[in-house]
Formats: structure tokens, C-alpha cells, sequence
């Protein structure tokens, strides 16, 4: 059966959505909600001002199952290149999974657990509209006794915003020390929750993972807190893209490496020195010489926002393409992403976008186009 043909699948909150009048729309395989009422644009301040609740329960969670932490680390930095080996209990890394000419398969976020018993277990989160290729590629090439393992019967949910904090400080006191990039795993009323700080709007808060049976009492329970509205993927696009976080198949894909795409800062200096993941002379030259193009953040001029395919033009020439384009409610003006030549790469540079088949000034701004907010990590 074509992969279109099939039917739509639904996360454990789907009910719960078509009650809230979300409007629903097909994504990554699912139907979900890409606005509530509230609109794209409320749903979008309302996170930067009070607390967004997401439903990305569509997201790949698998575990990586080891005997113990270094046959397990080191299984997973064959494939990526993070450094996993030195990564703490409790703590977790952002990466990539890599192809053999280090091309982007998707990019996942890797958790060490610090469960007793489990010392040898990675947790993985990868996109959603990757982990049917993503989970059997990394499976085939684990080495023996070290395994992959589902989970489907895991939801997942984001509580991001400025009061996220101070809502789930009500459901689990002292949520509030939990340091950015950390996790802790607890038992609230009888479900077991899995509570990471971190999250894709640049706003500080959570992302919990919680058995799907458990999903909907959660849900509700954070939507309690008049802090707390429901937000869609429209938003969850708007926000992200403000905050100059890349979206898989868009910003990077199997045609950009990690340092064309700026994404150097993941990639700590043991595993620049020392290789030993798909595609690593590539990245190590681009990393030593620069990479012949940079994604960049631009800033079009007036209202008009630029879209993903939009030629950038400069010197008379085409020197790049945007990869993602759009309002941003934050900046109060157009923002958008993309690829250009190094040599035009400089933030204050002039560029033209080709929209509709009109020249709009543009210049390259620096990244992020609203300040992140995260939170300091505790040691």
C-alpha cells in the first residue's frame, strides 16, 4: 500500500482534541491539531507569555538496551556524532543520525538513563515522520548484544512557556531544580512520569513522557491551570522557527551536514579529534576549512514573509535557498531561514528573495530572532 493510502493514525489524545474544536489536519502519518480557537497567532504569544501545552505524542521513542553504559554509548556514536560515552545519568544530548557522506537522516535527542537496574539503557526521541526508517536503521547496525527496543505505548507531551514551571511545580514539587537538559523519573497518582526540561519554542520548559493509558489525565490536568492553553502545530512552526531551531526535511535533510546547517555546537571536541561516525572526514574538513554554504536567519523587508523555495539572490545571482519562511507574532515581522554560499554568509548582508516572482529585500540576521529562555543547568 502506498504510505499516502493508508489511514490516518491517531495519538492517545485525539479525542480530546476534536473536543476542544482543534482544527485537525494530516501530519507525519497522524491526524493532529494544527490550531484551537485560540488561533495560530494567540496559540503562539500565549506560550511566549504563559504556558502552551503540546501533543507530540507522534514523536519515535525507543530505548537502546546495552549491558552496560559504554557498549552502549559507544554503539550509539557509531551512528551520530555526539559524544554519548561521557554523557551523565540523568542527562540529555541533542545529535544527528548520519549517513555514510554525513547527510542528516533526522536528528534525536539521546537520554542516559539513571533508573536502577537500567544503567545501560539510552532513551531516544527521533521525528515522527522518520522513525519507520529511522528505528530499523538503527537496529540493523548495533553490534551483538545490544538491542533496540519500541515504545509505542508512550506518549509524549511539551509544557513550554514562562509559567511552565510554576504549573507542573503544582503537580510535582521541586520540578522547579531540574536543570536544563536534565531528567528525572517519578510516580505521580500511580503513572510513572519521565520529566525532561527541555523543548523546541526557545522557551524554557518540560517535555514528559507518560504511558498512553495515563496520557489523557495529564492532559487534562495541566489544561486545569488557567495558565495552560492548548497548542497546535501551527504555532509549534511559528515558535520554532523564531527561536532558529531546525525542522527535519526542511533546514536539514540528507543533502546538509551538521556544520553547513551551524549545528557545530553539538558535536563535542573528542568526537571532532577522534571521528569514528558516518560521514566523519567530511565533517572534520568542514569543520577545518568551513563549509561551502551556512544556514542563516533573514530578515525580509516589510510584511511579506518568504516562503520555503525561495530563491536568495545576491550580486545578480542565485546564492541560496530559504528552507523555512514565515510571520513571526514575536518580532512583529517576517522571518526566515535558509542556505547561502559562505562568502554571503555575514550577518548584515544584503540579499534579494524571489516571492511570487518579486524581488523583497531581505538582509541575513543573526540567529535566534528571539532570545532563547531556557534554563541554567544544575550540576
Amino acid at each position: 500500500m502506498d504510505p499516502t493510502d493508508r489511514p490516518l493514525q491517531h495519538t492517545p489524545l485525539h479525542a480530546a482534541h476534536v473536543a476542544a474544536g482543534a482544527r485537525m489536519v494530516p501530519f507525519a502519518g497522524y491526524d493532529m491539531p494544527v490550531q484551537y480557537p485560540l488561533g495560530v497567532l494567540g496559540e503562539h504569544l500565549w506560550t511566549r507569555e504563559q504556558a502552551g501545552l503540546f501533543d507530540v505524542s507522534h514523536m519515535g521513542q525507543a530505548f537502546v538496551i546495552g549491558p552496560d553504559w559504554e557498549t552502549t554509548a559507544c554503539a550509539i556514536e557509531a551512528l551520530v556524532p555526539a559524544d554519548i560515552l561521557n554523557l551523565k545519568p540523568g542527562y540529555q544530548r541533542y545529535s544527528q543520525l548520519l549517513d555514510e557522506n554525513g547527510g542528516i537522516l533526522d536528528d534525536l535527542m539521546v537520554t542516559r538513563s539513571n533508573y536502577q537496574g537500567c544503567e545501560g539503557w539510552a532513551y531516544l526521541v527521533v521525528n515522527a515522520a522518520c522513525k519507520e526508517t529511522d528505528f530499523p536503521h538503527i537496529a540493523a547496525r548495533l553490534p551483538a548484544g545490544v538491542t533496540l527496543k519500541r515504545a509505542d505505548d508512550l506518549a509524549l507531551l511539551a509544557l513550554q512557556g514562562p509559567a511552565a514551571v510554576a504549573v507542573l511545580e503544582k503537580l510535582v514539587p521541586g520540578i522547579g531544580d531540574l536543570g536544563f537538559m536534565q531528567f528525572r523519573a517519578l510516580k505521580v497518582d500511580g503513572a510513572h512520569y519521565h520529566i525532561t526540561r527541555c523543548g523546541y519554542t526557545g522557551e524554557d520548559g518540560f517535555e514528559i513522557c507518560v504511558a498512553a493509558k495515563d496520557v489523557v489525565a495529564l492532559w487534562e490536568r495541566l489544561l486545569g491551570d488557567e495558565r495552560v492553553k492548548p497548542i497546535g502545530l501551527g504555532a509549534r512552526d511559528s515558535l520554532r522557527l523564531e527561536a532558529g531551531l531546525c525542522l527535519y526535511g526542511h533546514d536539514i535533510d540528507t543533502g546538509t551536514s551538521p556544520i553547513e546547517a551551524g549545528l557545530n555546537w553539538s558535536i563535542q571536541k573528542r568526537r571532532r579529534e577522534e571521528g569514528g561516525f558516518p560521514g566523519a572526514s567530511r565533517i572534520q574538513r568542514e569543520l577545518r576549512d568551513g563549509a561551502g554554504r551556512l544556514r542563516v536567519g533573514i530578515r525580509p523587508e516589510g510584511r511579506q514573509p518568504a516562503r520555503e523555495g525561495a530563491d536568495i539572490m545576491a550580486d545578480g545571482r542565485k546564492v541560496g535557498t530559504v528552507t523555512s519562511g514565515g510571520f513571526g507574532p514575536s518580532v512583529n515581522g517576517p522571518v526566515a531561514m535558509g542556505y547561502v554560499e559562505r562568502g554571503f554568509a555575514s550577518e548584515g548582508q544584503k540579499l534579494t528573495l524571489m516571492v511570487r516572482g518579486k524581488e523583497l529585500a531581505a538582509t541575513v540576521a543573526a540567529l535566534p530572532f528571539t532570545p532563547h529562555r531556557y534554563a541554567r543547568t544544575k550540576s
